[in-house]
Protein backbone atom coordinates (compact mmCIF):
# COMPACT_ATOMS: atom_id res chain seq x y z
CA UNK A 1 0.00 0.00 0.00
CA UNK A 2 1.50 3.42 -0.77
CA UNK A 3 1.96 6.07 1.79
CA UNK A 4 0.68 9.60 1.41
CA UNK A 5 2.58 12.64 1.42
CA UNK A 6 0.68 13.89 4.11
CA UNK A 7 1.29 10.70 6.57
CA UNK A 8 4.56 11.24 5.97
CA UNK A 9 4.73 14.76 6.54
CA UNK A 10 3.85 13.69 10.63
CA UNK A 11 7.73 12.39 10.53
CA UNK A 12 9.99 14.50 11.75
CA UNK A 13 13.15 13.23 10.13
CA UNK A 14 11.39 13.91 6.78
CA UNK A 15 10.11 17.30 7.47
CA UNK A 16 12.86 19.36 6.14
CA UNK A 17 12.28 17.65 2.81
CA UNK A 18 10.60 19.51 0.00
CA UNK A 19 7.39 18.96 -1.64
CA UNK A 20 8.93 16.96 -4.66
CA UNK A 21 11.13 14.81 -2.59
CA UNK A 22 8.13 14.08 -0.62
CA UNK A 23 6.32 13.01 -3.42
CA UNK A 24 8.67 10.87 -4.59
CA UNK A 25 8.88 9.21 -0.96
CA UNK A 26 4.96 9.04 -1.00
CA UNK A 27 5.40 6.51 -4.38
CA UNK A 28 8.59 4.51 -3.07
CA UNK A 29 7.29 3.74 0.04
CA UNK A 30 4.75 0.82 1.36
CA UNK A 31 2.56 0.26 4.37
CA UNK A 32 2.59 -3.27 6.40
CA UNK A 33 0.57 -3.70 9.69
CA UNK A 34 2.18 -6.58 12.15
CA UNK A 35 0.10 -7.93 14.88
CA UNK A 36 1.52 -7.79 19.08
CA UNK A 37 5.12 -9.64 19.47
CA UNK A 38 5.27 -10.33 15.50
CA UNK A 39 8.47 -9.97 13.90
CA UNK A 40 8.73 -6.66 12.08
CA UNK A 41 12.61 -7.00 11.50
CA UNK A 42 14.60 -10.04 12.05
CA UNK A 43 18.58 -9.37 12.47
CA UNK A 44 18.78 -12.13 10.12
CA UNK A 45 17.34 -10.72 7.30
CA UNK A 46 19.44 -9.38 4.14
CA UNK A 47 16.99 -7.17 3.21
CA UNK A 48 17.40 -3.96 4.59
CA UNK A 49 15.18 -0.88 5.40
CA UNK A 50 14.60 2.15 6.72
CA UNK A 51 11.17 2.01 8.94
CA UNK A 52 8.82 4.78 10.48
CA UNK A 53 6.35 3.70 12.58
CA UNK A 54 3.13 4.80 11.80
CA UNK A 55 0.86 3.60 15.01
CA UNK A 56 1.94 1.38 17.97
CA UNK A 57 5.15 0.70 19.67
CA UNK A 58 7.71 -1.54 18.56
CA UNK A 59 10.90 -2.75 20.60
CA UNK A 60 14.46 -3.47 19.52
CA UNK A 61 15.29 -6.97 21.47
CA UNK A 62 18.13 -9.78 21.39
CA UNK A 63 19.21 -12.93 23.23
CA UNK A 64 21.90 -14.05 25.99
CA UNK A 65 23.72 -16.61 25.06
CA UNK A 66 21.19 -18.86 27.41
CA UNK A 67 18.68 -17.76 24.77
CA UNK A 68 16.92 -15.20 27.23
CA UNK A 69 15.71 -12.07 25.44
CA UNK A 70 16.98 -8.64 26.34
CA UNK A 71 15.04 -5.65 25.54
CA UNK A 72 16.65 -3.17 24.14
CA UNK A 73 15.15 0.27 22.88
CA UNK A 74 11.25 1.49 22.35
CA UNK A 75 10.11 2.73 18.98
CA UNK A 76 7.18 4.62 19.16
CA UNK A 77 4.98 6.73 16.76
CA UNK A 78 6.66 9.08 14.59
CA UNK A 79 10.11 7.73 15.17
CA UNK A 80 12.05 5.45 12.63
CA UNK A 81 14.56 2.61 12.95
CA UNK A 82 16.88 0.44 10.54
CA UNK A 83 19.02 3.82 10.54
CA UNK A 84 22.28 1.74 11.06
CA UNK A 85 22.46 -1.45 8.46
CA UNK A 86 20.65 1.21 5.73
CA UNK A 87 24.07 3.32 6.02
CA UNK A 88 26.79 0.81 7.05
CA UNK A 89 25.15 -2.33 5.01
CA UNK A 90 25.88 -4.68 7.24
CA UNK A 91 23.30 -6.81 9.58
CA UNK A 92 20.98 -5.49 11.86
CA UNK A 93 22.49 -5.96 15.88
CA UNK A 94 18.71 -7.22 16.90
CA UNK A 95 15.64 -7.90 16.05
CA UNK A 96 12.87 -5.46 16.04
CA UNK A 97 9.19 -6.69 17.34
CA UNK A 98 5.84 -5.61 17.66
CA UNK A 99 5.41 -4.57 21.59
CA UNK A 100 2.03 -3.82 20.06
CA UNK A 101 -0.38 -3.92 16.83
CA UNK A 102 1.46 -1.81 14.95
CA UNK A 103 1.64 -0.06 11.26
CA UNK A 104 4.93 0.56 9.64
CA UNK A 105 5.45 2.47 6.44
CA UNK A 106 8.96 1.26 5.43
CA UNK A 107 11.66 2.66 2.67
CA UNK A 108 13.73 -0.28 0.93
CA UNK A 109 17.33 0.75 1.65
CA UNK A 110 19.08 1.65 -1.76
CA UNK A 111 16.45 4.56 -1.40
CA UNK A 112 16.80 5.24 2.22
CA UNK A 113 20.66 5.74 1.37
CA UNK A 114 20.51 8.24 -1.18
CA UNK A 115 18.28 10.28 0.61
CA UNK A 116 20.71 10.59 3.76
CA UNK A 117 23.45 11.07 2.05
CA UNK A 118 22.14 13.64 -0.24
CA UNK A 119 19.85 15.63 2.00
CA UNK A 120 22.17 17.47 5.46
CA UNK A 121 19.98 17.74 7.43
CA UNK A 122 18.77 14.50 7.60
CA UNK A 123 22.56 12.76 7.51
CA UNK A 124 22.74 15.40 10.80
CA UNK A 125 19.57 13.82 12.42
CA UNK A 126 20.55 10.34 11.23
CA UNK A 127 24.55 10.80 13.08
CA UNK A 128 22.93 12.30 16.21
CA UNK A 129 20.33 9.24 16.15
CA UNK A 130 23.05 7.25 15.96
CA UNK A 131 25.46 8.64 18.79
CA UNK A 132 22.11 8.59 20.34
CA UNK A 133 21.71 4.57 19.81
CA UNK A 134 25.37 4.30 21.38
CA UNK A 135 25.06 6.15 24.19
CA UNK A 136 21.93 3.92 24.99
CA UNK A 137 23.14 0.74 24.50
CA UNK A 138 26.56 1.49 27.02
CA UNK A 139 24.16 2.76 29.40
CA UNK A 140 21.98 -0.73 29.34
CA UNK A 141 25.27 -2.41 29.65
CA UNK A 142 25.83 -0.77 32.54
CA UNK A 143 22.11 -1.05 33.90
CA UNK A 144 22.18 -5.06 33.00
CA UNK A 145 25.72 -5.46 34.88
CA UNK A 146 24.18 -4.22 38.87
CA UNK A 147 23.84 -7.39 40.50
CA UNK A 148 20.20 -6.80 42.08
CA UNK A 149 17.55 -6.81 39.57
CA UNK A 150 15.50 -4.48 41.86
CA UNK A 151 18.71 -2.04 41.51
CA UNK A 152 18.04 -2.60 37.97
CA UNK A 153 14.26 -1.64 37.57
CA UNK A 154 15.38 1.58 39.63
CA UNK A 155 18.02 2.39 37.08
CA UNK A 156 15.42 1.76 34.75
CA UNK A 157 12.52 4.03 35.61
CA UNK A 158 14.72 7.09 36.18
CA UNK A 159 15.48 6.59 32.43
CA UNK A 160 12.21 6.32 30.99
CA UNK A 161 10.54 9.78 31.29
CA UNK A 162 11.00 11.43 28.11
CA UNK A 163 13.93 13.85 28.43
CA UNK A 164 11.79 16.73 26.42
CA UNK A 165 8.79 16.27 28.84
CA UNK A 166 8.14 19.09 30.64
CA UNK A 167 7.34 16.65 34.09
CA UNK A 168 10.32 15.13 34.68
CA UNK A 169 8.86 12.49 36.99
CA UNK A 170 6.24 11.35 34.34
CA UNK A 171 6.53 8.27 32.77
CA UNK A 172 3.73 8.31 29.65
CA UNK A 173 2.88 4.89 28.80
CA UNK A 174 4.33 2.55 30.18
CA UNK A 175 6.23 -0.63 29.38
CA UNK A 176 4.15 -3.86 30.73
CA UNK A 177 6.04 -5.94 33.00
CA UNK A 178 7.34 -8.26 30.14
CA UNK A 179 8.83 -5.59 28.33
CA UNK A 180 10.59 -4.12 31.75
CA UNK A 181 11.37 -7.66 32.69
CA UNK A 182 13.27 -7.86 29.18
CA UNK A 183 15.21 -4.93 29.38
CA UNK A 184 16.84 -5.44 33.06
CA UNK A 185 17.20 -9.27 32.27
CA UNK A 186 14.59 -10.48 35.34
CA UNK A 187 11.84 -12.32 35.42
CA UNK A 188 8.01 -10.76 34.98
CA UNK A 189 7.12 -11.89 38.82
CA UNK A 190 10.43 -10.17 39.77
CA UNK A 191 9.32 -6.94 38.06
CA UNK A 192 5.67 -7.24 39.48
CA UNK A 193 6.78 -7.90 42.90
CA UNK A 194 8.88 -4.85 42.79
CA UNK A 195 6.07 -2.85 41.36
CA UNK A 196 3.92 -3.92 44.54
CA UNK A 197 7.30 -2.61 47.06
CA UNK A 198 7.62 0.44 45.26
CA UNK A 199 3.54 1.22 45.65
CA UNK A 200 2.83 -0.20 49.13
CA UNK A 201 6.07 2.60 50.45
CA UNK A 202 4.40 5.35 47.89
CA UNK A 203 7.83 5.60 45.51
CA UNK A 204 5.19 5.79 42.66
CA UNK A 205 1.88 6.28 42.05
CA UNK A 206 -0.27 4.80 38.74
CA UNK A 207 -2.96 6.60 36.86
CA UNK A 208 -4.08 4.64 33.73
CA UNK A 209 -1.32 3.80 31.87
CA UNK A 210 1.24 6.49 33.12
CA UNK A 211 3.44 6.42 36.61
CA UNK A 212 4.58 9.10 38.64
CA UNK A 213 7.82 9.04 40.29
CA UNK A 214 7.34 10.19 44.03
CA UNK A 215 10.36 10.06 45.77
CA UNK A 216 12.89 10.30 42.70
CA UNK A 217 16.00 10.90 45.18
CA UNK A 218 14.83 7.31 47.09
CA UNK A 219 14.69 5.47 43.58
CA UNK A 220 18.08 7.16 42.50
CA UNK A 221 20.08 6.08 45.93
CA UNK A 222 18.78 2.55 45.51
CA UNK A 223 19.67 2.79 41.33
CA UNK A 224 23.14 4.05 42.75
CA UNK A 225 23.71 1.73 45.20
CA UNK A 226 23.98 3.68 48.41
CA UNK A 227 20.49 2.66 49.63
CA UNK A 228 18.92 -1.21 49.69
CA UNK A 229 15.49 -1.93 48.73
CA UNK A 230 12.75 -1.41 50.75
CA UNK A 231 11.35 -4.24 52.47
CA UNK A 232 7.83 -5.95 51.46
Amino acid sequence: MPVSAQLLSQFPLLQPLQAEAMAQLSGAMYLRSFAKRSMVISKETTAHVLGFLVEGRLQGVDFTVDGRSVGLYFVEPGDYFGELSVVDGLPLSEHVVAANKSTVAFLDAPLARELIFSQPSLAREVMARMAHRVRTVTAQRTLLGLPNPFQRLCVLLLQLPKPQSSEPDLITDVPTHQELAMMINASRETVTRAFQVLFFHAFLVREGNDLHILQRERIKAIAEGRADPPKA
